[in-house]
């Protein structure tokens, strides 16, 4: 059995919790900023003064109104200043905060407001309300909605929101010796929030995340992966603050001196990048999936797509010199390909950086696999891509790479404070300050979740190797066994077809079958760019399920990724679906994490097609 254990850089005293993060930052650094909210074309600076002003504000109003201490409380939103406000005057009134995606269904919001008790929610608009009030309706019980966003008030300082602003009380109607005493009353092993499983199969089930989670993980890592996340240093945060990832980095800002920006749509996302001008950013892989094949297509346009190639391939030749180097393996560096990076360097690197913002050296790739070739591109470039590894049960990050100790490919070594090890079936076992407290009243979930040592059992199968990075290789629920008796981990394999330019979702079938083939998605951006650079036109997603150029383009992937494998493991056939996948259609979850079985469930007549003779 592998496993690696790695002792914690800061123990915290029993008696303190998360909202001690913002106190020492408010005693360290409280008149200087700590948020950047955009308020119409501009944005603004929130000190930390200022934000715990206004978070005690809020939290009075929740006493107030009746919210006893262990009471839980919803929020409903995109990703805002005003999401953060509202978790935090949550905690600082004794209360629980359960997050709910602004994507879900009122069946959904239903179903958690049910199984978590939350009566209060905070919606971030008159739409997610009107949802909130359907869900309510069939709940049958009576729940209190405040909304963010609300009409405009000539009173609002620092709030972007008029709604939320109306209900902070006056400066002078806060009790602080009553609020400090909710504040302190939750201990470090209370919960502080209960995280809802993305639910890829079955209802989602109450994650009880604790106030250690979140404060330990934050003080440990903001040590750990000090060059990176920086003090003074900004980062933009887009990812659903409703996803356990994104409020354990925001919560590691906070401690570790980072100021926070947040952008709440990916439409504006590049120009508020110029605008913030991030150090660092935290996101999926499908984010820098875009940002290549967008720069690619504008190098089509402008004629250059050959020598866009040529500078990818010279950064990924680079990168992946720096990383055998960091294996401890010797790798020259030719001086034809020192000169062509440096040339690149001054000429195309500098445009692509330039989409980031311009300053940012760094950004960490959590919620799926990072393809290598794209992690060796970005860091060829300039803008190195960390990869870490993590559920929503071990408060995401559980691993990661570090910017001076990184080996692309892997997840990462254990953050401090953490164990990991692999059992004999290669299931991933976490143990340490991240991990979950149990699913809320699920005694026998919860019991199933560990092993016999205390372990989390994580469901993906992954090795170590002889320096402790861990590297995932496949879902162990998910190992499709063929006909002939052949276990095929179908996760590598998916990434890679995936990665291909105009290719959106891959699902790797073959369960009791002959072969393995593949379920294939387009993109419809891409193929739109992809298409018109061909001189195809317009094709519809009907159209290019037919057409020969895309069928073509499409087995380039799959003979790509045929190459990393046995001829057993290796994918035969494939069909491209008509359809794209999203979570209207119920195949994609609200962290765009894929719903395998829904799609092996919907297009049956599909793979059966692809096994008839």
């Amino acid at each position: 059995m592998q496993e690696v254990h790695v002792q914690p850089l800061t123990e915290l005293s029993p008696e303190v919790n998360v909202t001690n993060l913002l106190l020492d930052r408010v005693a360290a650094t409280g008149a200087e900023p700590l948020f950047m909210v955009q308020r119409g074309a501009n944005w603004v600076d929130v000190t930390a003064q200022d934000f715990l002003r206004d978070v005690k504000r809020l939290a009075m109003r929740l006493v107030k109104d009746g919210l006893k201490a262990g009471d839980k409380v919803a929020i409903i939103s995109r990703t805002r200043y005003e999401w953060a406000l509202a978790e935090e005057a949550i905690w600082f009134a004794g209360g629980i905060s359960v997050p709910i995606y602004e994507t879900s269904s009122p069946f959904q919001i239903e179903w958690i407001l049910r199984d978590s008790g939350a009566r209060i929610v905070f919606a971030e608009n008159h739409e997610l309300r009107a949802h909130v009030r359907q869900a309510v309706a069939q709940l049958g019980e009576e729940v209190i909605t405040h909304m963010f966003e609300g009409s405009s008030s000539a009173n609002s300082q620092l709030i972007p929101s008029a709604g939320l602003h109306k209900l902070l009380v006056d400066e002078q109607q806060v009790d602080d010796q009553l609020l400090e005493a909710r504040r302190s009353s939750m201990k470090l092993d209370d919960v502080a929030t209960m995280v809802y499983t993305s639910g890829t199969t079955g209802r989602p089930k109450g994650c009880n995340m604790t106030h250690a989670n979140f404060a330990l993980v934050a003080h440990n890592l903001a040590a750990h992966m000090l060059d990176i996340l920086g003090d003074k240093r900004r980062t933009l945060m887009f990812l659903p603050l409703a996803h356990v990832l994104a409020r354990a980095v925001q919560q590691t800002c906070i401690h570790g001196g980072t100021i926070l920006a947040h952008s709440n749509s990916t439409a504006t996302l590049v120009e508020d990048m110029a605008a913030v001008k991030p150090g660092f950013l935290l996101a999926v892989p499908r984010v820098f999936e875009k940002i290549r094949t967008t720069a690619l297509s504008k190098a089509e346009e402008g004629g250059k797509a050959e020598l866009f190639l040529k500078a990818e391939q010279c950064a990924i030749e680079v990168s992946k010199i720096r990383d055998a180097r960091a294996r401890g393996q010797k790798a020259r560096m030719p001086l034809g390909l020192r000169l062509r990076f440096a040339l690149f360097n001054k000429v195309l690197y500098p445009k692509l950086r330039a989409v980031f913002g311009g300053e940012c050296g760094y950004a960490i790739s959590g919620a799926s696999a990072l393809n290598e070739d794209l992690a060796h591109f970005f860091r060829g470039a300039g803008v190195q891509l960390v990869e870490g590894y993590g559920l929503t049960e071990t408060t995401a990050p559980a691993t990661v790479n570090q910017a001076a100790n990184t080996r692309v490919g892997t997840v990462g070594r254990p953050i401090p404070g953490t164990s990991v090890k692999i059992a004999d079936d290669g299931e991933v076992l976490i143990k340490g300050i991240g991990v979950f407290a149990g699913y809320h009243e699920n005694p026998a979930a919860t019991a199933q979740a560990f092993d016999e040592d205390g372990y989390f059992k994580t469901g993906d199968t992954g090795v170590l190797d002889d320096a402790g990075f861990l590297k995932i290789t496949g879902r162990k629920k998910e190992l499709i066994v063929t006909a002939g008796g052949k276990n095929v981990s179908p996760g590598p394999l998916e990434e890679m077809i995936r990665a291909g330019r105009i290719a959106a979702q891959c699902v790797l079938v073959g369960d009791n079958r002959p072969f393995i083939a593949a379920l294939i998605s387009l993109d419809p951006e891409e193929l739109l760019l992809w298409a018109k650079a061909k001189g195809l036109g317009n094709l519809s997603l009907e159209e290019a399920a037919q057409n020969q150029q895309v069928l073509q383009e499409i087995q380039s992937y799959v003979d790509t990724a045929n190459l990393t494998v046995s001829k057993a493991e290796s994918v035969r056939k494939f069909v491209v679906l008509p359809v794209e996948f999203t979570e209207d259609s119920g195949h994609l979850t609200s962290t765009l994490k894929l719903k395998r079985q829904e799609v092996i469930k919907d297009y049956a007549q599909e793979i059966d097609n692809l096994y008839q003779r």
